[in-house]
């Protein structure tokens, strides 16, 4: 199964989102740093940079870093 993602924009001075990704019954939650362009939240950038962590993340699952929670 593929890892996803969610997470909401930041509010106020917030410079991360809160990623929980998700692969089968395994959830992670992490801060990301969202890109901000000129001083202006990039909701593109943000998600490139999420994507890339969530393949790493990925990868951690794969090797068996992450493990569902009693394993």
């Amino acid at each position: 199964m593929a890892v996803t993602w969610t997470y909401n924009a930041p509010e106020g001075n917030a410079t991360v989102v809160e990623v929980t990704f998700t692969d089968g019954a395994l959830n992670i939650e992490r801060g990301v740093n969202a890109v901000f362009v000129d001083g202006v939240y990039s909701p593109s950038k943000t998600e490139e940079r999420v994507k890339r962590v969530g393949n790493a993340v990925a990868n951690k699952i794969a090797l068996g870093v992450f493990l569902p929670a009693g394993e």
